[in-house]
């Protein structure tokens, strides 16, 4: 099988798509507007910049898509984002088409206005099968349809984990001095780092035991403002901002957590990986319930589950975790055993790779009227 990849090459998720396919066997073409990032590409994947960039070029590179997908004997294209390269596969006209959806192409561009809306939705119709990472996004593209859904279920195709790479510290905390709190992240409202850091305010220490510290790992446009607030609230000795690492780093940061914590204040966070990134090394996890965190997590088995945007309830998990070190490792445990069952990396190629034999054989039927049975 030949895939072509329509996608950002300037993604993490990109890459490991592109890489986790030829590593299974697959010939993938990937093909992108934006410059491809600078490493760890698999060397038997082709990689091909389109000639216009965006915005324009998702309405003037669906000649050079249709013609590159001939030419280079594709079976399948899979377009990831259903606004943008969802939109560029539309005017491919390219067949059979797998459209991955990711986030604030189903949450927040529909929102902007009715037609953005109308545009989202003459997307998700156009493709044979439409992919989502998380239930909580199907069920979101299901809502946008609405009286008009789609011909076949949406397909789950989970962005899993290699728990080779990421697998617990080979070292016992004991004497490494303060728990560490920690978060992976951007910096930005969407992720809720204002109200973890809120919550982290509100922490009590047991006697004799040195003070937790916040740890939080990314970049963004809000790090002025979350600075200042670690400064008003007091604690601005005991947040570290480490700033944006490569994803190879991110094993080595969570090594240096005790619990991982994501407070996102947005549905469309659509699939935790982080989260289950954290849990493949064995960390126990906070989440608040926003889109499709709570999905990854068994609530009081692999972690903990607090309303969105309430610093109490979260600090109320996070001291629960910081009293109890056997509750601490018991979810850990629990947590990669939950990610090798369920999120296993090589696992989600193979479904990925099942959601394309069925795109053929969905376009090899035709399409046929909704309702019309096959």
């Amino acid at each position: 099988m030949k895939v072509m990849l329509l996608s950002g090459g300037n993604t993490i998720h990109t890459l490991r798509w592109a890489n986790g396919l030829a590593a299974a066997g697959v010939a993938v073409v990937c093909v992108s507007q934006h410059d491809f990032l600078p490493q760890d590409w698999d060397t038997r994947i082709e990689r091909v910049r389109l000639p216009w960039t965006p915005m324009l070029g998702y309405f003037g590179n669906g000649a050079a898509v249709a013609g590159l997908f001939a030419e280079r004997g594709c079976d399948v294209l899979n377009a990831h984002y259903a606004t943008g390269y969802g939109l560029l596969a539309l005017r491919s006209g390219v067949r059979p088409c797998v459209l991955s959806v990711w986030g604030s192409d189903v949450y927040d561009f529909p929102a902007v206005s009715p037609l953005h809306r109308q545009l989202v939705c003459a997307t998700l119709r156009s493709a044979d099968v439409v992919a989502s990472t998380s239930h909580a996004m199907a069920d979101q593209v299901e809502r946008l349809l609405g009286s008009r859904p789609l011909r076949d279920p949406i397909a789950i195709t989970p962005f899993g984990v290699d728990t080779a790479r990421f697998a617990p510290a080979p070292r016992e905390r004991h004497g490494r001095g303060p728990l560490v709190i920690g978060t992976i992240k951007k910096l930005e409202p969407k992720y809720g780092i204002d109200t973890l850091i809120h919550a982290f305010a509100r922490l009590s220490t047991a006697a004799g035991c040195a003070p937790p510290l916040l740890r939080l790992v990314g970049e963004g446009a809000q790090r002025g403002e979350l600075q200042a607030l670690a400064d008003r609230l007091g604690v601005t000795p005991r947040v570290q901002f480490v700033g944006a690492v490569a994803h190879a780093q991110v094993p080595e940061q969570l090594h240096s957590f005790d619990i991982f914590a994501a407070a996102s204040r947005l549905d469309s966070e659509s699939f935790g990986v982080a989260v289950i990134e954290a849990s493949a090394c064995g960390l126990p996890v906070v989440v608040t319930r926003a889109g499709g965190l709570p999905e990854v997590v068994r609530r009081g088995e692999t972690g903990l589950v607090v309303e969105r945007e309430n610093p109490a309830a979260l600090a109320e998990a996070l001291q629960r975790l910081i009293d109890d070190p056997t509750l601490r490792a018991r979810l850990g445990a629990a947590g990669r055993a939950h990610v090798q069952a369920c999120y296993e990396w090589d696992t989600s190629v193979q479904t990925m790779i099942d959601v394309y034999r069925q795109a053929l054989r969905v376009s090899s039927l035709g399409r046929l009227p909704a309702g019309q049975v096959r």
